[in-house]
């Protein structure tokens, strides 16, 4: 087992915590400092100076992919922002808060009476 978490009881070795750059030598046996959450990777020195390189060589082998997602990853925010945009805009339904129509909305035929006066009246 390489892995092992802060608190633990371990035997003789080189334990080394990646997250803060710890390196642990216990010569006998000995208790990991830290708690659950700190972990420690027992490994060789010489391990790790092999570990580095091949860590290395392998982020300047995706850093272009990285790359690529990423700015394919803003071009579709943007994209999708402004179409979000558009369509905030387009969909309307016709509801204002500040109006209230208790009443009802007029029908056609009702417009049509109030807009043409009384024939009695001209008449007079």
């Amino acid at each position: 087992m390489l892995k092992y978490k802060g608190g633990h009881k371990v035997g003789k070795g080189t334990y080394w915590n990646f997250g803060t750059g710890d390196r642990i030598d216990i010569s006998d046996e000995g208790i990991l400092p830290g708690d659950r959450k700190a972990v420690y990777f027992r490994m060789p020195a010489t391990g790790i100076l092999v570990f580095g390189p091949i860590m290395g060589l392998l982020y300047a082998i995706f850093l272009p992919f990285i790359g690529i997602a990423m700015l394919v990853k803003l071009v579709l925010q943007k994209v999708v922002g402004e179409v979000s945009i558009l369509t905030r805009s387009a969909a309307s339904f016709g509801w204002r808060p500040s109006e209230s129509y208790l009443a009802g909305k007029k029908n056609g035929e009702q417009k049509e009476a109030e807009a043409e006066p009384d024939e009695s009246s001209k008449d007079d």
